[in-house]
């Protein structure tokens, strides 16, 4: 494999969609309503085909008690803990207005509570929600449970509570082990506090820990990265997901607290990308994809190397592609041939349900060339090769002459040993794969037309 210079990642490290979708969230419509949603639920119920794959389902927890500077996500930054009680009876609401349209016991393969901190909840909170989830439906054995939880907010007794509830599975959120930088962005918590969950967590059984990493934060340098990357090789979590700060002050307030001259520039982002590559790969992590890495007995290091490797708004997953429910504020699902986002707003989100309504705010019902595309795109992101055959029986199509122009484009990638082109189909090189995202990029028709991409992370 052709070494990973600073010149390659310089040249392909540009910005674009993460494809948890296709197409992108940015790309739903608020004409796309409650009654389409309904619809694609009453579908899905009178389908067999579909009823036979689990559900997957995301639970969105807008709570904060303190403001992270670097965060993109919709969040409450709130101290008062009774404002849990009323947004799990409004859970509660909207769970049952889907199951008044697609049945009770629907079996679930895989849950994700998100946030916000899901971990705001009190414990018995979290019982009181889990027990309202599987009073309607029907959480398989094998599947994956998972939550993020915020190092500062949980004990050790709390995680083995999150076990009992049937967590398996669970993302620390840590961005950066420097003290310095954790002021920067307003996040102090201790590594020797991680390090003492992560232990925790390990007696207990969960079957995965992840962490989450960022690079080209405020007061970040590659060297006192460098020391990160060493805490986190010692810490050895199952998974690590390292993330690109996007700087983006006028979509996201929080960022405006952020000092820009503290930013590292773009030859140190691109170091500590590069260091970050090699150092995992010195401790011996298997490259996923994206910007994911797994250690070689992990569930997703085995489903990469088996080419089980599936995609959702949860991100790489072992979980076939099945539809997924968002509850909560601003949360996205899909079902069947659609893609749908509740209320942004947690006043809009509630009095939509206080009036009886599902609360969906927006989202899309795909086209037949969306569906191509997806099928394209998911297929490099996931197995990292495109067979034109198996595309052309299943969209009635001629690859080659479809998709033309975006062949063209690859050629190029070609030169550069990103991929493989034959008679038969694409193939993604090992080189290829840290910038799959890229090539995924080539096929997508909307940022195509669209090269405004400001609004996107940079692709590692």
């Amino acid at each position: 494999m052709q070494a990973i210079t600073t010149e390659l990642l310089t040249k392909f490290d540009v910005p674009g969609p993460r494809y948890t979708s296709y197409p992108t969230a940015d790309r739903f419509v608020e004409a796309f309503g409650e009654a389409d949603y309904i619809q694609a639920l009453e579908q899905r119920r009178a389908g067999p085909a579909a009823m036979a794959l689990p559900l997957s389902l995301y639970v969105h927890i807008p709570f904060c008690e303190s403001l992270c500077y670097y965060c993109a996500c919709n969040k409450i930054i709130t101290k008062h803990h009774d404002r849990s009680a009323p947004y799990l009876r409004y859970l509660s609401r909207e769970v049952d207005l889907h199951v008044a349209r697609i049945g009770a016991g629907q079996a679930v393969s895989q849950l994700h509570l998100g946030g916000g901190t899901p971990t705001f909840f009190s414990d018995d909170e979290l019982s009181e929600l889990m027990a309202m989830l599987r009073r309607n439906f029907s959480l398989v054995p094998g599947g994956e449970y998972s939550i993020e939880v915020d190092p500062r907010t949980v004990t050790p007794e709390r995680l083995r509570h999150l076990a009992q509830l049937g967590f398996n599975r669970l993302s620390f959120g840590v961005q950066d082990f420097d003290p310095i930088v954790q002021k920067a962005v307003h996040r102090i918590q201790p590594a020797e506090q991680v390090f003492a969950l992560v232990a925790a967590a390990r007696e207990i059984g969960f079957e995965s820990i992840n962490v989450d990493l960022i690079y080209g934060l405020p007061k970040q340098t590659p060297e006192s990265f460098d020391r990160t990357l060493a805490q986190v090789a010692e810490l050895r979590p199952d998974r690590i997901a390292l993330y690109a700060y996007a700087h983006l002050p006028e979509r996201f307030k929080p960022q405006r607290r952020i000092i820009a001259i503290d930013l590292p520039g773009a030859p140190n982002k691109v170091a500590m990308l590069a260091r970050s590559l090699a150092a995992f790969e010195a401790a011996g992590y298997d490259y996923i994809g994206m910007d994911h890495f797994a250690l070689p007995n992990d569930a997703l290091a085995v489903a990469k190397r088996q080419g089980r490797l599936h995609r959702n708004f949860q991100g790489y997953s072992t979980q076939p592609d099945c539809d997924l429910i968002g509850l909560g504020v601003s949360a996205i699902g899909k079902v069947g041939a659609t893609y749908s986002q509740n209320a942004k707003s947690l006043e809009e989100y509630q009095d939509l349900l206080d009036h009886g309504h599902l609360p969906v705010a927006r989202g899309l019902a795909v086209s037949r060339d969306d569906l191509l595309r997806r099928c394209v795109i998911m297929a490099l992101m996931c197995q990292g090769e495109v067979m034109f055959e198996s595309a052309e029986l299943a969209h009635l199509i001629d690859f080659r002459s479809y998709f033309a122009s975006e062949l063209e484009t690859l050629r190029g990638m070609q030169d550069q040993g990103l991929v493989e082109l034959s008679d038969t189909g694409i193939k993604v090189t090992p080189m290829g794969w840290f910038f799959v995202r890229g090539v995924a990029m080539v096929f997508d028709k909307y940022l195509q037309a669209d090269r405004t991409r400001a609004r996107f992370s940079k692709i590692l």
